[in-house]
């Protein structure tokens, strides 16, 4: 069967686009979005070795798609000590995040730019035995490469929206069909994107759910928690968090109202790319705030307004310290919201914008049972914080209201494993 024309015109575009890739690299890293000294992955090279035995590739894009998949690393891992894994991400902030808390048997490597010949140079070294991709990350060179391998290829926790999957269907049906059917196993987070797939492909796809419902509250170290609670003891602290371009500014400026009424608040504020630290930095210093920066080890003292919480992987202590988060990515338009399991596993109150696509099931559920506030500006922002810290009745409803509804969406990751280990390589297959 012929390739559709959309899959060859891609293949040809990112042949000719391949030449300008290091130039376009170069500039990222001096952005700090890429790591120099790793920019030789993002041509297919490595310098890992491949180990012995069966090996499992997982790909997500970033942060959030890089938690879901350890879980799914440790889950096969504790079932199959024959297996090892390599995570493959997008982000310096993924990266980051998948070392530190990678086994023993996982290997980290950025994933390739989706030109052939650096598709072709990846497999080539990993030969990976099962490829395991995460919601929206459709690589088409990469993934037909595979599948021409005889790869075993998953698309676990599917997410597009009805607009994606509209376009997929009215300008490239052929191509979405091709591509998509790839896959041997697709496991939908979402009716809408089981529905769409099923029509794209012309098979069942199964609706598992979303897997970062079953997110597991972020691990802690207990010292540095204490020390976090020290910092925060006798203050109102609330918490925004994984905030975005824009959204920092609206942070303080609802942080500058609740001064007006509690003298002594304090807002921890995590953006969610650490990067990004002198830009908020910035912002802090306009808004006229005081602040401290945990990255420089500086500490809140009791005229500090503002906590710069500039670290990787540290949000399970600050959802733990404060009583009240705003779940970011939601206040700005396009980015779709962050996940508010962990906050809500953790004990804090949820508050989230109106723009929470990438999580609307979850979102619609937590707003019938009245687990989250919904502000959509500085001053509903501020009034949300102010009653929230200041009713500690009203507090523990929403807390308590979402943890039901988040303890009974669970059941995606059992659901996703029972599909992917008849995928698996045998036990005691030689690399």
């Amino acid at each position: 069967m012929s390739q559709p024309l959309g899959l060859r015109l891609y293949a040809l575009v990112m042949r000719v686009l391949a030449p300008l890739a290091p130039v376009w690299l170069q500039r990222r890293a001096a952005k700090g979005k890429e790591e120099p000294a790793r920019l030789p992955e993002r041509f297919g090279h490595s310098t890992r070795e491949r180990p012995a035995g069966g090996l499992v590739w997982l790909h997500g894009a970033s942060v959030g798609e890089s938690l879901m998949l350890l879980q799914i690393v440790r889950r096969l891992g504790e079932e199959r000590e024959d297996l090892s894994f390599l995570i493959t991400t997008g982000t310096a902030t993924s990266a980051a995040l998948v070392e530190k808390r990678k086994g023993a048997r996982t290997q980290h490597q950025y994933i390739p730019l989706d030109a052939p010949a650096h598709a072709e140079r990846f497999l080539d070294h990993w030969r990976p035995d099962l490829a395991v991709f995460a919601e929206s990350e459709i690589w088409p060179n990469l993934i037909q490469e595979a599948a021409g391998r005889g790869i075993p290829l998953a698309l676990a926790n599917a997410r597009m929206n009805a607009a994606t999957l509209d376009r997929w269907a009215r300008r490239a049906p052929r191509t979405a069909e091709r591509l998509f059917n790839c896959f041997r196993w697709i496991g939908a987070a979402d009716e809408v994107t089981a529905a769409g797939l099923s029509g794209l492909t012309g098979r069942h796809i199964d609706c598992a759910g979303n897997l970062k419902l079953d997110a597991e509250a972020p691990p802690v170290d207990l010292d540095a928690l204490t020390a976090v609670q020290a910092m925060t003891a006798g203050r109102p602290a609330w918490l925004a968090a994984s905030t975005h371009e824009g959204e920092e500014e609206i942070a303080l400026a609802a942080h500058a109202r609740l001064l007006d009424e509690h003298k002594d608040a304090l807002l921890i504020l995590a953006p969610r790319h650490p990067e990004r630290r002198d830009a908020v930095i910035r912002a802090i210093r306009e808004s006229g705030l005081s602040h401290a920066v945990r990255s420089r080890g500086e500490e809140p003292s009791a005229a500090t307004a503002v906590y710069l919480a500039d670290t990787l992987g540290e949000l399970g202590l600050f959802f733990r310290a404060a009583p009240v988060s705003l779940i970011a990515g939601s206040l700005a338009e396009g980015i779709g919201g962050h996940n508010p399991v962990e906050a809500a596993q953790c004990g804090s109150a949820l508050i989230a914008g109106p723009h929470a696509a990438s999580f609307a099931d979850l979102y619609a559920q937590l707003d019938a049972a009245g687990g989250v506030a919904r502000v959509r500006d500085a001053g509903e922002l501020a009034l949300a914080v102010s009653t929230l810290l200041s009713d500690d009745g009203a507090r523990r409803s929403r807390v308590e209201a979402a943890s039901s509804v988040v303890e009974a969406a669970r059941g995606a990751m059992d659901r996703t494993l029972d599909a992917l280990r008849p995928l698996l390589p045998a036990r005691g297959r030689a690399a």
